[in-house]
């Protein structure tokens, strides 16, 4: 049986947070979105808040493969890898 495409492309989706009070623009796809709500919530935190944590601690320029990078890295230590 021949395994079928997912051939539904993923929105990308700019929103507006505010970084240690300046409000920026960030374009992520709409399941990082997603993600990055669940992740805020199970830490009883806004998105905002969350960024900012992302924003202050990363190792890379671009703020949005930061944020890729927090919600890997958060799914992976709940699987255990």
């Amino acid at each position: 049986m021949a395994q079928q495409k997912h051939e539904e492309k993923s929105k990308v989706l700019k929103r507006s947070v505010v970084i240690n009070g300046h409000k920026t623009s960030i374009s992520l796809e709409e399941d990082f979105w997603t993600a990055l709500g669940a992740i805020a919530a199970t830490q009883k935190a806004s998105i905002s808040a969350v960024v900012t944590v992302i924003d202050r601690d990363r190792k890379h320029d671009n703020l949005s493969s930061a944020i890729r990078l927090y919600v890997l890295d958060h799914y992976q230590q709940l699987a255990g890898k």
